[in-house]
């Protein structure tokens, strides 16, 4: 039985002001339960792609589909619906350095509405599945690097979403610890999380030989 797209980009530009284009007639599908990377050079539209798919920008012109819903035409106040099915470890995600690991990573289950009993235990699985148990009491800022990515990604999957989206999550990072944040993802993946991460990073991309897309300047390549 073929897997259905959970991931739809049909005809899609994105024109910021100015007149700059980040996307040009991109056209896409990915399945569910798939794993594909982004890649291309730096400002290729990788990063403007995920924010699209998660609803944080809007498609110039054309329709984008994520989990059969029209991110393109929804109402602000449907993104939360959305964004219960998705897991975002962005760049910018943004934190709260007065509040602990554990607290950040419950912040969102509690905002969804999760039961404080379900939330807690929810938020310490996803410290678990990261690594990061043992530092739930730190507050952020007190993470190394290699444990920076791993809190985002706890963060990002504590509400159990079906789809994880990553902008270059191992930016900066050694080779081993690159190697470990995406051993993460594969994880997921291998439960049946769709995952799809923005890189540059080649070796990730050899490490990991998933479906590959290539942007050029915010052209399909």
């Amino acid at each position: 039985m073929e897997a259905s797209p959970i991931v739809s980009v049909s005809h899609v530009t994105k024109r910021y002001p100015g007149g700059y284009e980040a996307l040009q007639g991109v056209s896409l599908d990915i399945d569910a339960g798939s794993m594909v990377f982004l890649t291309g050079h730096s400002g290729a539209g990788k990063s403007t792609l995920l924010k699209l798919l998660a609803g944080i920008e809007r498609a110039s012109s054309g329709t984008v589909l994520v989990g059969g819903l029209n991110v393109s035409s929804m109402r602000r106040a449907a993104m939360p619906y959305l964004r219960r099915n998705l897991g975002l470890v962005f760049q910018d995600h943004k934190l709260l350095y007065d509040r602990s690991v554990y607290d950040n990573v419950i912040l969102p289950l509690q905002v969804t509405g999760q039961s404080a009993k379900d939330a807690a235990r929810r938020a310490r699985a996803a410290l678990d599945k990261v690594g990061l148990l043992d530092r739930e009491k730190a507050n952020p800022i007190s993470l190394s690097g290699g444990e920076q990515p791993r809190r985002c990604i706890a963060r990002a999957v504590g509400n159990r979403p079906n789809s994880i989206l990553a902008d270059e999550p191992t930016a900066s990072l050694d080779p081993e610890t690159a190697r470990s944040v995406m051993e993460i993802f594969r994880c997921f993946n291998q439960v049946g999380v769709t995952v799809l991460v923005a890189t540059h990073d080649q070796a990730a991309i050899d490490q990991m030989r998933p479906r590959v897309i290539f942007l050029n300047k915010g052209r399909l390549a």
